[in-house]
């Protein structure tokens, strides 16, 4: 699981990349928004960020969480004896997709994002609610709708956690997926103007695209093992 924990921060920290112009566009709007007094204090501002990707990571482990035991009652209720590993070939392929997608290459997998819009019409009107942002437990909140936001990233991992089929596992690999996202949100946050341009260039979106290729080569070599004994997540309260 070490392996998958470490593959999860590196795809969260090179899918950032390819999305840094919304989240860039995100955080600076939301730092805007805040009271120009607060603004002007670095270390204050800094805990609006924290408790902003506080939220959003919170909104991944816990969709984590529902995804691994969602496929744990059902392969329990299907009476499967083991857990194939052709799902860990196909998390593999989906990470190989958004490889070739961040790549520039696989344009069309922006179409997943679709999947999520109902729910998002429903969360999204909360959020502005919540609109100006000035307090800490308030920017918490805000980050718990933002992790709701359509992303095929997200949903790709998504995919790879269920593969677990335990809950805690996958709220684990959602969680270090999150975290991997940290450090370019956190520059985007503070410096957007100067790193976007860099970090959207074709090659640079090219480069962290074939990085997360080999990753999905690695999570395919991972998928050797023979079989996952299902009583074996299932008693672990998955």
């Amino acid at each position: 699981m070490a392996l998958t924990f470490a593959i999860a921060f590196s795809v969260g920290f090179l899918s950032t990349l390819h999305c840094l112009t919304m989240c860039s566009g995100i955080i600076g709007a939301l730092n805007i928004g805040l009271p120009r007094v607060i603004r002007r204090k670095p270390l204050q501002s800094g805990l609006f960020l924290v408790a902003y990707n506080s939220g959003r990571i919170a909104s991944y482990t816990l969709a984590g969480a529902l995804v691994g035991a969602l496929s744990n009652r059902l392969f329990m209720a299907l009476h499967l004896d083991v857990l194939p590993v052709d799902l860990n070939w196909l998390s593999a392929g989906f990470m190989m997709l958004i490889g070739l997608y961040i790549a520039g290459l696989f344009p069309r997998l922006a179409r997943v994002e679709k999947l999520g819009l109902p729910l998002w019409r429903q969360l999204e009107p909360l959020g502005r609610k919540l609109l100006p942002v000035e307090r800490i437990p308030r920017a918490f909140l805000f980050g718990t709708i933002w992790g709701w936001l359509p992303c095929g990233m997200v949903y790709t991992m998504l995919s790879f956690s269920a593969t677990t089929g335990q809950s805690f596992d996958s709220a684990l690999i959602m969680l270090s997926f999150g975290l991997g996202t940290l450090p370019v949100v956190f520059l985007a946050g503070y410096l957007a103007n100067a790193v976007t341009p860099y970090f959207t260039r074709p090659a640079f979106k090219r480069s962290a695209g074939l990085a997360i290729v080999i990753l999905a080569a690695l999570t395919a070599l991972y998928a050797q093992s023979p079989y996952i004994s299902v009583p074996e997540f299932a008693s672990s309260g998955g």
